[in-house]
């Protein structure tokens, strides 16, 4: 995209709007000239960093959802580029999405400008500029994140069992997903599905995690993350045609969460039938904890894109409740730990219902794992719980299954 005005390197209020709508582009060019302000706009965060190379703006429009990037890509050019000046988001999505982008700014440290919601009026670009905002100055030294590679949880076998190289499966295509589902515990009514990564094995047939997590490499668990996020956007494609609209959910390392090119793949990938409930990502506590700015800002950034981040495990690792509020999640996978036996062991209880809780007052939702019993069942319903999974209400199953499950329902 050409420059909407004449750019003048050296004027303090220089600006560069980032946004992929043209209209927005030129109405905030318009604005601005009648100020003496000259603008540059520019369709993408991609864009943004040729631009920096040559023009330093005192501030920078930067819409949320842009062409093949988002607001957080460009607050990473901006981050790499030294940027001094100011940054003021713009979108129409909601004011907490919004707010959680520009605390990820101020962490890299820029200077976020309060955001400005769409639609907004002329004066309102006016106002930036006119009430004494010192747009131009400088920004704190830039946190730099370096994630640590980590595993996938795996089940622990209590006797040997076959171990199947996770690189050469995914060469030989002998990965699949099973689906468990997900309960509406008052309803008793399936409402969603977690995908379990499973081997069909040539000669030893169907193999669980177990049998090939441990010991993978980095790399093969980045095309495992990359495997069930295309096969769940894929297996909900099929539900939908057979009049099914389930919300799954996958699990994912936090090396492949905090990767650049999954959002990539969210992106591009993604359903674009407007049922789509969304994507649900699981993470367990203690990736959560050991990576938390760097989870926070991907789960941020999926937002964007209709995936939210689930804590799995949770109650395993009691160093995250003091952080769980700063944290962007949509779900909480209660430990099954403590789930099993809850109407029985008091202590059980009392965890479980602490952590309902938590997850009611965060506007989020608890989800138990490893139901087995109908006490159970019936206990988590008194606590208050609205979810749960465990063998009580089926094993993991092929999508061909899950629509049929589903389909009894009516």
């Amino acid at each position: 995209m050409n420059s909407l005005a004449p750019a003048v390197a050296e004027d303090r209020y220089q600006c560069v709007v980032i946004d992929d709508d043209p209209d927005i582009c030129t109405l905030i060019s318009k604005v601005l000239s009648k100020i003496g302000v000259n603008s540059l706009g520019l369709p993408s965060a991609n864009a943004l960093a040729g631009a920096l190379k040559q023009q330093h703006p005192a501030i920078v429009f930067l819409d949320i959802t842009l062409d093949r990037s988002d607001a957080i890509d460009g607050i990473r050019v901006l981050r790499q580029g030294s940027f001094a000046g100011a940054v003021q988001l713009i979108s129409g999505k909601d004011p907490e999405l919004l707010n959680s982008i520009k605390v990820i700014g101020e962490r890299h440290g820029l200077k976020m400008l309060e955001p400005l919601r769409k639609p907004f009026r002329s004066e309102h670009l006016r106002r930036i500029f006119t009430s004494g905002n010192d747009n131009a100055a400088g920004s704190a030294p830039v946190q730099k994140l370096h994630p640590e590679p980590a595993k996938w949880k795996a089940a622990p076998a209590a006797d040997p069992v076959l171990q199947v190289n996770l690189a050469e499966a995914l060469e030989a295509h002998w990965l699949d997903m099973a689906y468990q589902p997900k309960v509406d515990l008052f309803l008793n009514r399936v409402v969603g599905a977690e995908g379990l990564a499973r081997i069909n094995h040539p000669v030893h047939g169907h193999l669980g995690p177990q049998s090939f997590l441990p010991g993978a490499s980095g790399a093969a668990l980045n095309r495992l993350t990359e495997f069930v996020i295309r096969k769940a956007f894929l297996d909900w494609e099929v539900m939908a045609r057979a009049g099914r609209n389930p919300h799954l959910a996958v699990n994912a390392p936090v090396q492949a969460l905090i990767d650049p090119s999954l959002v990539k793949l969210v992106r591009e990938h993604h359903p674009r039938n407007p049922k789509w409930p969304g994507l649900i990502i699981e993470v367990t506590e203690g990736d959560v904890v050991k990576e938390f700015d760097a989870v926070s800002e991907a789960a941020v950034q999926l937002r964007i894109y209709g995936v939210i981040l689930a804590i799995d495990d949770f109650g395993s690792g009691y160093s995250s409740f003091a952080r769980l509020k700063q944290f962007p999640f949509g779900e909480i996978k209660l430990d099954r730990s403590f789930v099993q036996n809850c109407a029985s062991d008091a202590m059980n209880a009392s965890i479980c219902q602490s952590i309902v809780d938590l997850a009611r007052a965060a506007g989020a939702t608890c989800v138990a794992e490893g139901i087995e019993n109908k006490d159970d069942w019936d206990a988590l319903i008194r606590l208050g719980c609205n979810f749960g999974q465990g063998f009580l209400f089926g094993r993991p199953m092929s999508v061909g299954k899950l629509i049929e499950r589903t389909a009894r329902q009516g």
